[in-house]
């Protein structure tokens, strides 16, 4: 006879393993998972706009950021909860999309899914919500073409104060008060590796270089790459140089097969170290007569042949990276050689100056191409602490991807609250003629839209009620264009701000936000697997072992 204890669970216990755990229902499954998205929203939205503040991340490897990126945020959180994850994902994708708009994305998300919830308690059906979520979704996107500023579609991508306009809120957003210094700069350096099909443009084009000291107004664009280390030698300069690429590295190299070398005498030592000696040099003097002046090494450079450099009066630069080993050879338009050989005249490249200049303390070397055909160009940026400079390198990030984006899509719309309020107005008006039980869904979908300038003024420290209700009040006397000064604390017209956003970059954003919400409110049940042994990553090495 068995013993009740040896008895296997009954329903699901017994189908599945032991250790998993099941949840499901509207209480268990529905609501929590609500909540998890509302938490990590909540996290990310006083970020939101011009004076978001900052977040002081610490990651698992004792890393510091300090921003107010909401990607680098969620990214660095390590978000565990499957539900919080949904949004993660849908940041990731409108970062990588457009490079910018991903706190609206996470913090819209939250919101909808916050009014979710309130309709859930009210009695609806979640498969109502998403039912009237995804109609509203559609109609904030035809809405979305109306208020596209007229003549906008058509813009030249080489004139710098279209380029600045449109550049501005996504800089803005990540560094308040310094986006007429960094935009400028940004504008520029798009500008110089803008291909000829504007559609092509590459991001990887325009390169960073964070240099500690002075401040962000001594910041510049160069023409070409800043490699942050020094030139190996004396030569420390190259004007209109020609440039050979090895990638093997500049060395004697060593024979595939082992070999063993007798030798009787002294002579003969010497006349062996000697060959080895003639070797090199006939190597490098092949080099200095292809006419070379610059050589560029992607791995260690041998004390012989840099002292045969040295003789040939030839620039000898170490780039270990073989990423920046290619950007270089883009730059410059050389070839990248496998091993130690004469170059050909078509595998050499070209630099105006190859220098090494001193920023603040630190060697680089800037290697500048002048003239057209110029496929790179590096920002230096300059700021006091390395926290500072990373925050503004994401703002570069964000000016060069809006660039991008504006090349495929130069369509602007309203920015500083007035879209979303235009877009809330009018949702509500559309919910009023619906019938059915969705039409409470499209009426709290135009409510979520009163989050950002919300957001926006509670963030600047501006009575964020007053702000919304003169909003509403402009608008529903005909001003579409008008939101918020956050300078003065009122309400005004964004045309004479010049504050204007991206079309695209609202689109995907809000809609990743409606497909994220209505994925996170199609999941009824969560059923999760024990976790697979092993020793986990944040155990203590040697901790849960045996005492014995």
């Amino acid at each position: 006879m068995v013993g009740l204890g040896a008895m296997p669970g009954y329903g699901i216990q017994s189908m599945l393993k032991e250790g998993h755990r099941h949840l499901s229902g509207l209480e268990e499954a529905v609501l929590k998972n609500i909540d998890a998205c509302r938490e990590l929203s909540a996290i990310t939205r006083t970020s939101l706009g011009p004076n978001g503040m900052n977040k002081m991340v610490i990651n698992h490897l004792d890393k510091l950021f300090v921003t107010n990126d909401a990607v680098t945020i969620v990214n660095e959180l390590e978000v565990q909860h499957p539900a919080a994850k949904i949004l993660v994902l849908a940041g990731r994708a409108q970062q990588e999309e457009i490079g910018d708009g991903a706190n609206l994305t996470i913090s819209f998300a939250g919101e909808l899914l916050e009014k979710a919830e309130e309709l859930i308690r009210m009695g609806l059906h979640p498969s109502e919500i998403i039912i009237g979520y995804t109609k509203a979704i559609n109609k904030a996107i035809e809405i979305l073409e109306d208020l596209v500023e007229k003549g906008s579609e058509n813009m030249d991508v080489r004139n710098k104060e279209e380029v600045v306009l449109r550049m501005r809120s996504a800089v803005a957003s990540k560094q308040f008060g310094q986006e007429d210094i960094l935009c400028a700069l940004v504008a520029d350096a798009c500008m110089q590796v803008c291909p000829k099909n504007p559609a092509n443009f590459n991001v990887d084009n325009v390169r960073v270089a964070k240099l500690v000291g002075c401040g962000l107004h001594n910041s510049t664009v160069v023409r070409g790459m800043v490699l942050k280390n020094d030139a190996v030698g004396s030569i420390k300069r190259a004007e209109k140089a020609k440039i050979a690429v090895f990638a093997g590295g500049v060395d004697t190299s060593a024979t595939e097969t082992k070999g063993t070398v007798l030798i009787h005498s002294a002579e003969q030592l010497e006349n062996y170290a000697k060959t080895e000696e003639a070797k090199v040099e006939e190597l490098i003097k092949a080099v200095a007569d292809s006419g070379a002046k610059v050589i560029v090494s992607g791995a260690a450079v041998g004390d012989m042949a840099l002292h045969f450099c040295e003789r040939y009066k030839l620039m000898v630069l170490k780039i270990s990276s073989k990423f920046e080993l290619r950007r270089f050879c883009r730059t410059t338009g050389a070839v990248a050689i496998l091993k130690l050989s004469q170059p050909n005249a078509d595998e050499l490249g070209h630099a105006d100056s190859v220098s090494v200049e001193e920023i603040g303390g630190a060697r680089v070397t800037v290697v500048k191409n002048e003239e057209g055909g110029n496929s790179v160009a590096t920002v230096v940026l300059r700021g006091s602490t390395d926290s500072i400079l990373d925050d503004l390198e994401r703002a570069v990030d964000d000016g060069v991807n809006t660039y991008k984006s504006m090349c495929r899509d130069s369509r602007i719309i309203p920015g500083a609250a007035a879209t979303e309020i235009e877009l809330a107005k009018r949702l509500k008006e559309f919910s009023l003629k619906e019938t059915g039980l969705d039409q409470y869904a499209i009426a709290k979908f135009a409510e979520s839209f009163e989050m950002v300038p919300r957001t926006i003024s509670e963030n600047a420290g501006l009575n964020a009620m007053e702000i919304i209700s003169s909003l509403y009040a402009e608008h529903a006397a005909g001003n579409t264009k008008v939101g918020i000064d956050l300078e003065e604390g009122v309400c005004k017209d964004v045309s004479v701000l010049k504050i204007w956003d991206l079309y695209v970059t609202k689109f995907f954003a809000l809609k990743y936000s409606a497909d994220a919400v209505c994925t996170v409110l199609r999941v009824d049940q969560i059923i999760m697997a024990k976790p697979a042994g092993g020793p986990r990553r944040d155990a203590q090495p040697g901790g849960g072992m045996d005492e014995d």
